[in-house]
């Protein structure tokens, strides 16, 4: 017969706990007392979508008032006509129409000019840059993973979660067992030996507090009927997913694709999983995205225009979705680097340095963080930023997460006004026409050429 013994060692064996990398010993330990004294308040959640490939902020958010924007750009600057119009100078790209929304009900942010000392543009060193915060690459461990074991987690087993099939990201690595990684609804399931009935019952004697053992084993007992609970919470929402029908069109490598809308593969469908987590309750405070093909070399117009559409109306629709939870949530964009202000001669943008940055959620403080950098002080073809990315991150850490910044990030960054935590939280702004999923055309639609 099945005990507490057995329940234990069966899930600290080959099943759930193995599921989330051996997640007990460190940062649980770290959290014990503050979920004991936990009050009814629920946890901040910060989830972080990665722009990967280099994202043209130019184009983002565009300096459409400005001359040189016009003439280093012929074929790929938009006019005052075309953009998301913020004000005289700034307007956001024209189909970004779900963070222009989010943007007039002051829940979006956007930060200007975000970079770092002496820029690197290669792909993989300046991403390395961003996912460890540090320019000099010497860190060990990301900047997510080092916020771990300062972060109070009082409902969940899992305090990261990275959603993707790509390996996990060095920002959330190093976390000793805190993330979990998530790649399709097929490959997370739960292996526990016995019954439904049978661990039902030993749940329930998990949860008595009657163990007569010392206070390392109600520890362990607790601890292990969280993770349960919450991997459980997962694979209950993953069996909400998919086989939905009414797909929606994407371009993806260059052709349409017709996506799920709860594909994993597609972002609004890792969003979509986030957020019904979120709802149910799931405890998790640090989720991570990712979206590629930022990397616009040639043709760009069409290829970017799809993949900012995509990215500013996912983020809309999850935050429109989350209902009285929308107040603990923002989310956070980032890409490696920018591009080049001058357009080359495939009609594309080549590898820059400093960009913008996006946070969105119903307690951020909305509007315009920092100027536009001049296009008239360059350094070899590119913008000079003038927020340091670090800033953001301890803006996020303190403010938001609760986390010592100085601790994670090594010394003291000075802080942005991103948050007003005071502000009453309103209803997110529902997509409008045209920016919920695009239905399923009768023949497929041509792909879009300019020539």
């Amino acid at each position: 017969m099945a005990n507490r013994r057995d329940f234990l060692k069966t899930t600290l064996g080959a099943s759930s706990l193995m599921a989330v990398g051996g997640v007990v010993p460190e940062f649980l330990a770290n959290t014990a007392s503050a979920a004991d004294k936990a009050d009814k308040k629920k946890d901040t959640v910060l989830v972080v979508v990665e722009l990967t490939g280099g994202n043209d902020g130019l184009n983002t958010v565009a300096p459409y008032g400005d001359d040189l924007y016009q003439k280093a750009r012929p074929t790929l600057a938009f006019t005052k006509k075309e953009v998301l119009r913020l004000d005289d100078y700034h307007g956001l790209h024209p189909r970004m129409n779900g963070f222009k929304q989010l943007y007039e009900s002051k829940q979006l942010a956007v930060i200007q000019g975000v970079g770092y000392p002496n820029p690197d543009r290669s792909h993989f060193e300046s991403m390395d840059i961003w996912q460890l915060a540090d320019p000099k690459r010497a860190t060990t461990g990301g900047w997510l993973a080092r916020a771990i074991p300062g972060m109070t987690v009082r409902d969940a087993g899992v305090p990261g979660m990275y959603l993707g099939d790509e390996r996990l990201p060095v920002a959330m690595q190093g976390a000793d067992g805190g993330v979990i990684s998530l790649a399709d609804r097929a490959s997370f399931r739960l292996q526990l030996n016995g019954n439904q009935t049978g661990r039902k019952s030993l749940i329930e004697q998990l949860n008595t507090g009657k163990d007569d053992g010392a206070d390392l084993t109600a520890f362990v007992r607790k601890r292990q009927l969280q993770t349960y609970t919450s991997l459980q919470m997962i694979e209950e929402a993953l069996q909400g997913t998919g086989g939905n029908g009414g797909g929606r069109q994407e371009f993806v490598n260059g052709r349409f694709v017709t996506r799920d809308p709860d594909d994993l593969q597609s972002l609004g469908g890792k969003l979509n999983l986030i957020g019904r987590l979120i709802q149910k309750g799931l405890g998790t405070r640090l989720y991570y995205a990712q979206l590629g093909g930022f990397d616009t070399h040639s043709r760009q117009a069409d290829n970017h225009a799809d993949l900012l559409g995509n990215v500013s109306n996912s983020i809309q629709n999850m935050l429109s979705q989350l209902g009285e939870h929308a107040e603990r949530v923002c989310v956070m964009t980032y890409s490696e680097f920018g591009r080049r202000v001058r357009e080359n001669g495939s009609r594309g943008t080549d590898h820059g340095s400093g960009s913008c940055m996006f946070l969105a959620g119903a307690k951020v403080a909305g509007g315009l963080v920092g100027k536009h950098p001049s296009l008239s002080d360059l350094t070899d073809g590119d913008i000079k930023y003038h927020t340091d990315f670090r800033r953001v991150y301890a803006s996020v850490l303190d403010t938001w997460l609760g986390v010592d910044s100085k601790t994670v990030l090594g010394e003291a960054f000075e802080k942005l006004p991103l948050f007003d935590m005071k502000k009453k939280a309103e209803r997110v702004p529902q997509g409008g026409p045209g920016d919920g999923p695009i239905p399923v055309p009768d023949a497929p639609l041509p792909v879009p050429v300019k020539d």
